[in-house]
């Protein structure tokens, strides 16, 4: 009873998240909403953060790295445009809440993380969450995943200096990115579109990510 009761106190502050911090800030894709109702958030963040699971911060999650916070989460998803069935690198999976997220919108999510720790990790956290079927390697994202490319969208969790080639080579014909590129204090957040064999940037806000660590980054 106690376990159901503290299930129902977490839905509850899903519920307001999802209202107060994403609806209420901007955050229009109504599938994007869905899904990030439905993951549970709790459930990828360490046992000493989970009081702090539903705020609108990142948190730590170990080895130097954190959970982003829910809006930019919804952002960067929000901003990938995704339909169901598209093909989605990912590129850090941290505590597999992204991961999560992705997959509740029904994407074939291919994530790589650096770290094998975190990537063993990530993969308990999305699988005990129920979302199986995810693609996971331990490697150096900035290199992405040559022999599964191209991919339909790339979403990149940490922040590069550049952007890096290696990854707009795999992304597909009306493909698009989104990563933060710029310094190591703060970095502008891109959707990267490959059209026409061009390739086109928008900037959509400023963030702050830790490092994405690499041969094409830091």
């Amino acid at each position: 009873m106690l376990g159901f009761l503290k299930e129902m106190r977490f839905e509850s502050l899903r519920r307001r998240m999802v209202e107060e911090q994403l609806a209420g800030q901007g955050i229009r894709d109504e599938r994007v909403l869905e899904a990030l109702r439905a993951v549970p958030r709790h459930r990828f963040i360490p046992p000493e953060q989970v009081a702090r699971a539903y705020g609108d911060h990142p948190l730590p999650i170990g080895e130097g790295q954190t959970i982003s916070q829910p809006y930019m989460v919804a952002c960067m998803t929000q901003a990938l445009g995704l339909r169901g069935g598209e093909r989605v690198l990912e590129i850090g999976s941290g505590s597999g809440y992204q991961t999560a997220v992705l997959k509740a919108l029904n994407a074939d999510v291919y994530t790589i993380e650096r770290l094998p720790e975190l990537s063993g990790r990530a993969r308990g956290n999305v699988e005990g969450a129920g979302y199986p079927g995810v693609h996971y390697r331990v490697g150096d994202g900035s290199l992405g995943w040559p022999e599964e490319a191209p991919f339909d969208r790339v979403i990149v969790t940490a922040g590069a200096p550049s952007l890096p080639g290696t990854l707009v080579e795999q992304l597909a014909e009306g493909g698009s990115m989104v990563i933060p590129v710029g310094g190591e204090k703060e970095q502008e957040l891109l959707l990267v579109r490959r059209a026409e064999g061009r390739v086109h940037q928008e900037k959509i806000c400023a963030c702050v990510f830790v490092k994405l660590w690499g041969r094409e980054s830091w």
